[in-house]
């Protein structure tokens, strides 16, 4: 198996250590591992690309690249360029630095990346760390991933679905904020909604008088509803969350054409 992996923490984040041995475990020894990575952290970028501006590309080493870009950059640098004469038959983005649960997909630079190898018609998969005071200060905060990511991908590579349609399927896990040990298994959830709480801005003046607003996230902390991902991860379980970049509200639909129609 042939595996591209990227993140949006940039090419010296811890985290993508973590998935290229995740990587490597599922290639096995006659596999490969392709690295294309943003070269600076892109957190936030969601599934941003560098549309009117190129992004400039450069060899590390042996099956190893950075880009100046985003995620999503990434991906279509490595599809159509890096690895258009070898194409990847897996994408896994992350270990993200922090959850990617509930509203924070929609930010996720991580997420953005697979849902650019979805859109492409490859398989991928999106891993993430939460964190919290259990994990925070280990010696590796990315123990529980370390430790359950590769049979996790085996299990969604094993049953996952990757229908063949317009918008293919992707899938986003997060684990817990524990250590290995501490994980009590694995729950296949929805996408949650962490109510009460939101992104914001915090204003902030320079030395020099100007003023600055610093973009503040949501409390971590607070549970979603019952079978949701991050009421999964705070109660200690890996979540599994199928998911498409179809934003159709197909609830509201028959309602909106009697109205129009």
């Amino acid at each position: 198996m042939r595996i591209l992996i990227t993140n949006d923490d940039g090419i010296n984040a811890p985290g993508l250590k973590v998935i290229e041995r995740i990587a490597q475990d599922i290639a096995g020894p006659k596999g490969e591992v392709w690295t294309v990575a943003p070269a600076f952290e892109q957190s936030g970028v969601a599934h941003t690309i560098s549309y009117t501006h190129p992004t400039m590309i450069a060899e590390l080493g042996p099956r190893r690249f950075a880009a100046e870009g985003s995620p999503a950059d990434c991906v279509l640098a490595a599809i159509h360029d890096v690895m258009k004469d070898c194409p990847p038959d897996l994408v896994l983005s992350g270990v993200n630095r922090g959850n990617n649960s509930a509203e924070n997909v929609l930010y996720s630079g991580t997420i953005g990346a697979v849902i650019e190898a979805a859109l492409q018609g490859v398989p991928a998969i999106a891993m993430s760390q939460y964190f919290g005071p259990d994990n925070a200060n280990l010696d590796d905060s990315f123990e529980a991933a370390g430790a359950h990511g590769a049979e996790i991908v085996r299990k969604i590579l094993s049953v996952g679905k990757w229908q063949d349609e317009d918008y293919r399927v992707f899938y986003n896990v997060n684990f817990p904020p524990t250590s290995a040990k501490g994980v009590l298994g694995t729950k296949v959830t929805t996408q949650g909604f962490r109510r009460g709480t939101s992104f914001s801005v915090e204003p902030h003046l320079s030395p020099s008088g100007r003023r600055f607003l610093w973009v503040r996230g949501g409390d971590q902390r607070i549970a979603t509803l019952e079978g949701s991902d991050a009421k999964a991860n705070l109660d200690g379980y890996i979540s599994v969350t199928p998911m498409r970049a179809d934003l159709t509200a197909h609830d509201v639909l028959s309602e909106l054409k009697a109205t129009f129609e």
